[in-house]
């Protein structure tokens, strides 16, 4: 889209079950007063004429970012140790920044019934859709596995939450879909999820300096549980068996083929 001589990118944030229209406005407030102090790798989103960065359309939160003239980088690409470094240097500048004012602290995505709650969901045949049964056959087959991984993610996350003095702004999926290199370097995109949270949250899938293999642990499995969540109610919904569903339910198992 453009406006007043400017290209802008638009993204149309869903709400539940990740996001409310608070929390959406919150992220990108906080992202554009990064990008305000100068944190250089943060592509910050434009206000609108109300001085808010979303806009409620009803069917989601519309907000827009100028166009960056770069590129996505290639899954391959992304594993090069040049790169690596690249997104490394961008992180520690975002985690050196001061929290933006209102930016909300992180919180566990399941709580202690999760296990429970989701065998009660799965005890009886899904009739929602084509894919139905297969998802919900997968998910039964882990439930043991399930509920070992809420255990240990609930005993991490009491130990992050008693060191929230040491909390920095987190961007939460600092993944290659979210990154671009233009002319000016490493750019990170999408803040949907930006957080004050333990910095291992952006090294899920890094190997950060001096990361604490605890917390890194932790939000690895922030990611799977919360995915397994988000992936049941996909599935006890119903649906076509399109290519979305499959994509959906090749994530389900990979989420659950995990070892740990």
């Amino acid at each position: 889209m453009a406006g007043g001589g400017t290209t802008l990118f638009g993204t149309l944030d869903q709400l539940a079950p990740r996001h409310t229209a608070a929390s959406l406005e919150a992220a990108y407030a906080g992202a554009a007063a990064l990008g305000a102090a100068g944190v250089d790798v943060v592509c910050a989103p434009l206000p609108a004429r109300s001085g808010r960065f979303t806009v409620d359309l009803r069917v989601g939160a519309l907000s827009v970012t100028p166009w960056l003239d770069g590129r996505t980088p290639t899954e391959a690409e992304a594993h090069e140790h040049g790169h690596l470094r690249e997104v490394l240097a961008a992180l520690a500048a975002l985690h050196g920044a001061a929290p933006p004012v209102g930016i909300r602290r992180w919180a566990p995505r399941v709580g202690p019934g999760f296990a429970d709650e989701l065998r009660a969901r799965t005890a009886r045949p899904w009739t929602s859709g084509p894919l139905a049964e297969e998802a919900r056959a997968a998910i039964v087959g882990r439930a043991d596995a399930i509920a070992r991984w809420t255990g240990r993610y609930l005993v991490l996350a009491d130990v992050a939450l008693a060191r929230q003095g040491s909390w920095v702004p987190t961007h939460g999926e600092p993944h290659n879909r979210n990154q671009v290199v233009d002319a000016h370097g490493l750019r990170l995109v999408d803040w949907e999820s930006l957080a004050l949270a333990p910095r291992e949250r952006d090294y899920a899938d890094l190997d950060g300096p001096h990361a604490d293999p605890a917390m890194v642990e932790l939000f690895a499995l922030d990611w799977r549980l919360s995915e397994i969540d988000e992936y049941a109610r996909w599935f006890a919904a119903p649906h076509t068996g399109s290519h979305d569903d499959r994509t959906a339910l090749e994530g389900l198992h990979e989420e659950l083929s995990a070892a740990r």
